[in-house]
């Protein structure tokens, strides 16, 4: 296999939650707490890719650092009940690199259990490893703990990895590491964020069947 260990990043590469949950949440948060601020999703989109979320909370929003523990909270029992659903034809790509001896990790500001659940609703095939947002801030994407983690558990080189993502800090973190980086472009057709991909990534993705090219699982 050219890539022995796909690395996954999970909201909007896996699943498409942005736009059915992570935004509205926000919206209904913001609306609540911090009425004099407003989005739209195409502009959430593009402050998500660069500066991400955090900075989007502190700098324009105006949260406190006790503030944003109360959205995280906030945030975090909204999607206990909303489980997003996994692009089409992402389950049979994952199987049939599982199939074929392929490790998945997914690296992602999503608490590992929501990530896992997403998997099983899913039918995906369950990660080997799984990074999430409970991680300490410092260890958190875009740092580049996880990666080395993972190729310190499996003596992988950085390219036998590929990492996927669809926002700026996998591309940062893959960076960091020399890791192989594919940027996944079916989220949305926002142009500034696609720009920037097709320039500065290794690959650019704009559908799942063009993943599964890349790694070898295209079906016949």
């Amino acid at each position: 296999m050219r890539y022995p260990c796909l690395v996954l990043d999970h909201d909007d590469t896996v699943v498409d939650s942005t736009a059915t949950i992570h935004y509205p949440c926000f919206v209904e948060y913001t609306q609540k707490y911090f009425p004099h601020y407003s989005c739209t999703l195409e502009e959430y989109f593009v402050k998500n890719f660069d500066p991400g979320v955090v900075a989007l909370f502190r700098d324009e929003v105006g949260m406190t650092d006790e503030e944003m523990k109360a959205e995280q909270k906030y945030w975090f029992d909204y999607v206990q009940n909303h489980v997003p659903r996994a692009y089409p034809g992402m389950a049979e790509l994952l199987r049939r690199y599982k199939d074929m001896g392929g490790l998945i990790c997914v690296i992602s500001h999503s608490y590992s259990q929501n990530i896992l659940r997403d998997y099983a609703a899913n039918g995906l095939p369950e990660p080997d490893m799984v990074f999430g947002w409970e991680a300490p801030p410092e260890e958190r994407k875009p740092a580049p703990h996880a990666l080395m983690r993972i190729m310190e558990r499996y003596g992988l080189a950085p390219e036998e990895l590929l990492m996927v993502d669809d926002l700026k800090p996998g591309y940062d973190m893959a960076r960091a590491c020399g890791v192989p980086f594919a940027a996944a472009g079916w989220a949305n057709d926002i142009a500034e964020i696609e720009r920037f991909m097709r320039k500065n990534c290794d690959i650019y993705l704009k559908t799942v069947d063009d993943l599964a090219r890349v790694i070898g699982v295209a079906a016949d």
